[in-house]
Parts: C-alpha cells; sequence; structure tokens
C-alpha cells in the first residue's frame, strides 16, 4: 500500500519552497494589488475596489509583472522571509495560508485544477475593479470593500 504524499504546500515550509512553487501559491485573485487604506487611529487596513495601473481589471493579471517594481516603486514583492507580514494579505491568499500552517481552498488552482476558479467563486474582483488612473487618490474612501486581518 502506498503512503500518501502530502501536496509540497502542507509539507514544507515556505523558506523550503523552490521559486516555481513559490509562485505557484499566488491564486490570481489580483486582491493584494488593489489600492489599500489604513486607519491612523487603529492601524486597519481596508482594501478598496481600486486596482494598480498595471492589473488587468479582468484577468487580475500584472500587465508587465518583470518589469513591476520598475514601472510602480511602491509595489510590494512577496518573499517567504515576510511571512510573518502577511496579515493585511486576505485570508483567502495561498501565500498567508501556508504561512499560517493551513491548507489552500478547494477552489484554489492547485487542489481543483482550474485556474478560473478563484472568478467563478468571485474570489478576485475581476470585473468589479477601477483602474487607479480613472479615480482620484482623494475619492478611493469611496470604494472601500473589506477589511484585511
Amino acid at each position: 500500500m502506498a503512503a500518501k504524499v502530502e501536496p509540497f504546500w502542507m509539507r514544507k515550509t515556505l523558506d523550503q519552497l523552490d521559486p516555481v512553487e513559490w509562485e505557484s501559491l499566488c491564486d490570481g485573485c489580483g486582491l493584494c494589488c488593489l489600492q489599500k487604506l489604513e486607519d491612523e487611529d487603529d492601524g486597519s487596513v481596508y482594501y478598496t475596489r481600486i486596482a494598480c495601473q498595471l492589473l488587468d481589471l479582468n484577468t487580475c493579471q500584472c500587465t508587465d509583472y518583470p518589469n513591476r517594481k520598475a514601472l510602480v516603486p511602491d509595489c510590494i514583492q512577496l518573499t517567504p522571509g515576510q511571512a510573518d507580514e502577511f496579515k493585511w494579505l486576505p485570508p483567502t491568499c495561498g501565500y498567508r495560508l501556508v504561512s499560517e500552517g493551513k491548507d489552500l481552498p478547494l477552489w484554489h488552482h492547485l487542489v481543483c485544477g482550474d485556474r478560473e476558479q478563484v472568478h467563478k467563486q468571485r474570489i478576485s474582483q475581476s470585473g468589479r475593479m477601477l483602474s487607479e488612473k480613472s479615480v482620484a487618490e482623494d475619492d478611493w474612501e469611496d470604494y472601500l470593500i473589506f477589511r484585511a486581518g
């Protein structure tokens, strides 16, 4: 009888993942590329429906991933060493879940094999976002969608 082998995200720590495994944890929701507002009083982080100028509003993919840091200097590149800082990521995020020792959800492409499930299950904001180029920064508060954490 063959032993059941757990998937890599359950048997490895984030630091043990190779670059392909690390990148594959991304579910493609694009939520990390939405503009966020921080409450000055309590430090809470709120997501808006306003997307980074590089985010494709339908596919939720970066339109220039290799050059994103040069084009958007404040773009945050997630690394395994930052796992303790992942609390601002949405609770559905594969990076956050694995860093917390949790399994990936059934709709995650590594579990179900379908990269479109993140959109079909309405985890992403596909088709429901606005580009940061089309909304004045002073108006972002009008587009809050949820609180991180």
